[in-house]
């Protein structure tokens, strides 16, 4: 077993990466479905830069961890990061989530994060729920996420080279300077994982509610989002998210896209960088 693997209690393997100085500040980043914690590339080397001590994981299902067949849904994502953080003996650490990743934080800071949390950001992230619900009339309807789940199935590898080469990135908007690296990047980290758990992960992404989890959290909690994320609209997640924070700041980003941690890292990083500071 590599030092770079976890096992979790129920026997699975979870791949991360932990850089820079044991006893500096560390941060916790959390990706997006269906990539990896590579995801994370353009803010680890910076603020490993910075002096910080940064880690990233690759979710169950995903990247280099097991290709689990159970457990893909968020109590069991919360738990992984818990024992994660325990064997890293993490304390007073950030936890940053991107998208999915979001929930993730979210579900992990409220049940888990009692003295091993000082700060938390959501970017771009899905909570408080994304499908329209009756108590969530503004929601996405659920043959959005049904199509998600017939696309994956039908043909995983096109459906993974559609959405980064469109609306992830907001290469589909006029004008918009594609990097066709970036989307070959996407395509290969999704192609990493399993199939199987992509599509238990739909579900956990869009049907999960984090309305309490977010009225647990009493750490400050910066919220990042694009107004033209066309893959976790801001009406929706982001705007409804603030409300629920006890010490939540929200920070709108006009005319970015759901992947703006790539595609404008120079912004998003140094906006990071003073709150961490803060």
């Amino acid at each position: 077993m590599s030092s770079n693997f976890i096992t979790t209690k129920d026997g699975k393997q979870i791949f991360y990466k932990d850089w820079g100085p044991k006893d500096a500040q560390a941060i916790v980043f959390h990706h997006g479905w269906p990539l990896s914690s590579d995801d994370w590339d353009a803010q680890m080397l910076f603020f490993l830069h910075q002096g910080f001590r940064v880690i990233a994981h690759d979710r169950r299902g995903h990247g280099r961890s097991s290709q689990t067949e159970t457990g893909n849904e968020m109590d069991t994502y919360a738990a992984d990061v818990a024992e994660l953080a325990a064997h890293l003996d993490l304390r007073n650490a950030i936890h940053v989530g991107h998208s999915t990743g979001g929930g993730e934080v979210a579900r992990y800071v409220a049940q888990y994060g009692g003295g091993r949390v000082s700060k938390a950001v959501l970017l771009g992230a899905v909570p408080p729920i994304m499908v329209k619900t009756e108590s969530n009339p503004g929601g996405l309807p659920i043959e959005v996420f049904d199509g998600f789940r017939a696309a994956l199935a039908a043909n995983r590898a096109q459906f993974f080279r559609d959405v980064p080469a469109g609306p992830f990135y907001g290469y589909n908007r006029p004008g918009a300077e594609v990097s066709e690296g970036v989307i070959q990047n996407w395509w290969r980290q999704g192609m990493m994982g399993g199939t199987k758990a992509h599509y238990d992960c739909i579900k956990a992404f869009s049907e999960t509610d984090f309305t309490e989890d977010l009225k647990k959290i009493d750490v400050p909690v910066l919220v990042m989002h694009g107004d033209d994320d066309q893959i976790v609209p801001i009406a929706d997640s982001a705007l409804l998210a603030i409300k629920l924070l006890k010490n939540g700041t929200l920070k709108v980003y006009e005319g970015l896209p759901h992947g703006m941690a790539t595609t404008h890292a120079d912004i998003v990083n140094a906006d990071l960088l003073a709150f961490f500071r803060s």
